[in-house]
């Protein structure tokens, strides 16, 4: 007989999932404020955390309407193109063995090039448009996306794949039916840290060669000694990170959920 697990408000399955952390956080937070008014900490080294809110609502219109959108574009543009040009790349790593022999090393190799040092090479190729980031988002959210998919394509349960030979199955039915659908945890693993890691890509390539983003606003804030203003710019980069991965695990739970609805 099948007993029904007892209802929990959503209230209270959030407090019990996640209430530890907050009141970490809160603390954290208490401790942080008090040593700044203390004067342990001086002000233009760390800003209280009310002083970062004030500059935060100090400077709203900039910060969430000029710079804010700037920063999530090109992330969400570069981030867009790696996994289009990732998940490809990997399944045909995967499809042909001469490519991927060929590739690989020179994709891992790209990740031993500090992207510092590039992104004013990108600048003086495509100005200091839009596309100079995107390249640098791009190359930083690359390789998480080849990677895992390569991996994740390479898991495909033998079993199924030989009862489709067996039943006439194509290369393409089994890599739809077979490598893709078993591929998705490990490519979902490599989203949620892609699409982080746009965000510090675009960072990077505002705060060395732009006019626009959240990068470039904290580097002038930096340079002013307003780091009340800066935290405030940290705070929404960390703010749009955690808004892509949690959009990202949103969409990961939802194909998961109709994987398994399909297959049971």
């Amino acid at each position: 007989m099948n007993r029904r697990r007892p209802f929990r408000d959503p209230l209270s399955a959030l407090l019990g999932q996640y209430g530890l952390f907050a009141l970490l956080l809160l603390a954290l937070l208490a401790g942080w404020e008090c040593a700044v008014r203390l004067g342990w900490v001086p002000f233009f080294i760390l800003p209280a955390p009310t002083a970062i809110a004030g500059a935060l609502g100090r400077d709203a219109g900039p910060l969430l309407g000029r710079h804010l959108a700037a920063t999530a574009s090109e992330a969400a543009l570069g981030f867009l193109l790696s996994v289009a040009g990732g998940a490809l790349l990997a399944a045909l790593m995967r499809r042909y063995r001469w490519l991927n022999k060929a590739l690989y090393p020179f994709i891992v190799f790209s990740q031993t090039i500090p992207l510092i040092a590039l992104s004013p090479v990108f600048i003086l190729w495509f100005g200091y448009a839009i596309w100079s980031k995107v390249v640098v988002v791009f190359l930083t959210a690359f390789f998480p996306i080849v990677v895992g998919t390569y991996d994740g394509l390479g898991r495909g349960d033998a079993g199924y794949r030989e009862l489709l030979l067996t039943m006439g199955a194509g290369r393409w039915a089994i890599f739809r039916k077979v490598q893709a659908p078993l591929a998705l945890p490990s490519f979902f693993s490599a989203l949620k840290l892609s699409v982080v890691y746009s965000v510090v890509g675009a960072t990077i390539g505002e705060w060395l060669g732009g006019t626009e983003g959240l990068g470039y606003f904290s580097r002038r804030m930096s340079g002013g000694l307003q780091t009340d203003a800066m935290f405030a710019a940290v705070f929404l980069l960390s703010a749009l990170g955690v808004a892509f991965f949690l959009a990202v695990a949103l969409l990961e739970t939802i194909l998961l959920r109709k994987r398994k609805k399909d297959y049971s």
